[in-house]
């Protein structure tokens, strides 16, 4: 069963801390974040980041649930997410920046890493409904 470790952006940005930090989840790791802000999440075959987080409790951003929007937006820092149809996303978002959905979002490998909420990015913000 693939294991996603997140951390969340709004602790990235109060920290200091830059998404191009490769320590980023080390540093979360050492830290005293609560459950919401970090932790890891176990995803079952076929199912949805986003779905997986509710299924454990989170209440992670949302809006559309069918990749028409940027809310449930994260950046992917390690690992493989495949996504069904999205609608919103450019290719140098995907493929330069790493920005994928959760709503729309599975894991492609065992271990992913992802910065969840961040829809907060400046680029992101004019498809946050």
């Amino acid at each position: 069963m693939p294991t996603v470790e997140y951390l969340n952006y709004e602790v990235l940005d109060d920290q200091g801390w830059s998404l191009e930090d490769d320590e980023l989840f080390e540093k979360a790791a050492e830290e005293d974040f609560d459950d919401e802000d970090y932790g890891t999440i176990d995803v079952n075959p076929g199912e949805y980041i986003l779905e997986a987080a509710e299924a454990q409790g989170y209440d992670w951003p949302f809006s559309c649930r069918a990749g028409a929007c940027a809310n449930c937006a994260a950046i992917l820092k390690e690992g493989e997410i495949e996504m069904d149809m999205q609608q919103i996303l450019s290719d140098e978002e995907v493929e330069d920046r790493n920005v994928r959905l959760t709503c729309i979002g599975s894991p492609g490998a065992d271990e992913v890493k992802i910065v969840y909420n961040a829809k907060h990015l400046d680029y992101l913000q004019n498809r946050v409904i």
